[in-house]
């Protein structure tokens, strides 16, 4: 089996196990993610946080993303855009949204109200699937991965700081990175926050 494959059938296992958790165990989890996020002294005081709007099973974000409107810090979220990169913009309960490509809501939001991936503090970014030295299997699209390019050949962690999103059984015990391939400074699950940058010390 190729390594193409190997992922493809990673990826298939995992998102049919998240897809098949129950949806008190899903809000549970969620709740949990934020107490785990709490942890992180650069998710309560840095000032622009991006997260994402979750689909297809992915971990929700609504309690964190209340904790973060509590204390008044920018909520982002993703925007496809035809360069292949994501930007992001500002996003509040009520503000406008327009189903992007994939059926994925996003800010309804002109040019001059986005953010290139580099204006941003903290990336919340969905995953499939992780391990502890924070390599991330994400859907395929490659889409942060081409976003976050600039922080592949630098010290780490740098600004902004990714922290990939799941739950614990998402945890595999090794993911061998492809070349193109960002890591995450932090993962974040229901279950503790991983400091990535240690393992890779």
């Amino acid at each position: 089996m190729n390594r193409d494959s190997g992922r493809n059938q990673l990826r298939k296992r995992l998102r049919a196990q998240r897809a098949q958790l129950p949806a008190l165990e899903r809000i549970n989890a969620a709740t949990a993610l934020a107490a785990t996020l709490e942890q992180l002294p650069e998710f309560l005081v840095d000032a622009r946080i991006a997260g994402y709007w979750a689909v297809r099973g992915e971990m929700p974000l609504l309690a964190a993303f209340a904790s973060l409107r509590a204390r008044e810090q920018d909520y982002c979220l993703p925007i496809l855009t035809d360069s292949g990169v994501l930007r992001f913009a500002s996003w509040c309960p009520g503000a406008a949204l327009a189903a992007n490509r994939f059926g994925i809501p996003e800010p309804n939001v002109a040019l001059d109200q986005q953010f290139a991936a580099n204006d941003l503090d903290v990336v919340l970014v969905p995953l499939v699937g992780f391990d502890r030295r924070g390599n991330r299997l994400g859907s395929g699209g490659g889409w942060y991965d081409r976003s976050f390019a600039f922080l592949h050949d630098g010290p780490r962690p740098a600004r902004p700081l990714l922290v990939g999103i799941g739950y614990h059984f998402q945890e595999v015990a090794d993911l061998a990175p492809e070349p193109w391939d960002i890591c995450m400074d932090f993962i974040a699950t229901d279950h503790e926050l991983i400091n990535c940058t240690e393992s890779n010390a």
